[in-house]
């Protein structure tokens, strides 16, 4: 049922996508100009040297007399190569200070883009729960205005966190991939575990991290509060909600290789924004679900748990709401 109620979610919150590619489309541009600007000083050292030119030289030629047939200069052509890739090396050796400035600087960079980024997901996050709960339609930009301290803290102890954890499952695959398969050989076989363990990586960070949102927002709990209540998951149904990110991810993957190469990636610039107001929505559900909060599917269907809370005669008086009482 989750998936079902996540899509009717979705479909009704679908213009907020929109919203999102605009959004990301201006953050990853000021991103990208910020990285080359960076990058530059540290390139064009390497493209100018003669050291580069004569190693691409050297490759060209080697290349091309391999083609040609010619083998009798092919051992000459190797030598300069690798007289040239040892130049290369020292060229590197001699700039390797100004080569940990450049990674630090765009590992900032990145920081600051997913801190951004993460800016719109509890935008989105916001207007979602406004729907379900309301339905409301808030405006994208007004709404990130409004909620820019709460959505600025979440992320400052999120985004960190996220990238320690992407940072140490890219380490583990490269160990894998570079020094246990090293001696099989079989691209195949490297691609579909490198594509496994990336989605169930994220699927345990999305399982453990998935109700931090919607308690926030939903929940009003404040930081602290929200964040042990989305690790603890004593009777959360854990390994149904890892199950359901490990599908959810597939699918998303499968839309997004396909928007890849059928336009050309043109399409990327819906499915990628789509993918993430498709988790959040998920997210969401799943929070109202597990609370048993009543929500909007669409303008004319109500989801309500199997057990309404009864509140006294004097509650009701006073305006008690049993939904916020989570």
């Amino acid at each position: 049922m989750k998936f079902k109620h996540t899509f009717h979610v979705f479909v009704d919150n679908f213009s907020v996508t929109y919203k999102q590619m605009l959004y990301r489309l201006v953050i990853l541009i000021v991103a990208l100009a910020i990285s080359w600007g960076c990058i530059t000083p540290f390139i064009t050292v390497f493209i100018n040297s003669e050291a580069l030119n004569s190693l691409l030289s050297g490759v060209h030629n080697f290349i091309v007399e391999l083609l040609q047939g010619d083998v009798m200069e092919l051992k000459a052509i190797s030598v300069r190569v690798a007289e040239a890739y040892e130049q290369v090396l020292h060229l590197l050796n001699t700039r390797i200070v100004q080569l940990v400035l450049t990674g630090l600087l765009l590992l900032a960079v990145l920081l600051v883009e997913k801190w951004f980024t993460g800016l719109g997901n509890y935008t989105t996050a916001v207007i979602i729960n406004d729907k379900m709960a309301l339905r409301k339609s808030s405006p994208f930009f007004q709404t990130l205005i409004s909620h820019f301290k709460e959505a600025a803290l979440y992320n400052l102890i999120y985004v960190p966190l996220s990238m320690l954890f992407d940072l140490a499952i890219a380490a583990a695959m490269i160990v894998i991939l570079f020094f246990i398969l090293h001696g099989i050989g079989y691209l195949f076989v490297s691609l579909f575990l490198f594509t496994l363990i990336m989605i169930l990586a994220i699927a345990v960070k999305m399982t453990f991290t998935c109700d931090w949102l919607p308690a926030l927002i939903r929940g009003k709990m404040g930081q602290k509060r929200a964040m042990l209540y989305s690790f603890d998951r004593k009777g959360k149904h854990t390994v149904g909600i890892y199950s359901n990110f490990v599908i959810l991810e597939l699918i998303i993957l499968a839309l997004n290789v396909m928007a890849l190469f059928f336009t050309f990636g043109v399409g990327l610039l819906v499915t990628l924004p789509a993918s993430y107001v498709a988790l959040i929505c998920y997210e969401m559900v799943n929070y109202y679900d597990t609370m048993d909060l009543k929500y909007f599917l669409d303008k004319y269907t109500i989801i309500k748990p199997e057990k309404e809370r009864v509140i006294t005669r004097e509650q009701f008086f006073k305006g008690y709401d049993p939904d916020d009482s989570q």
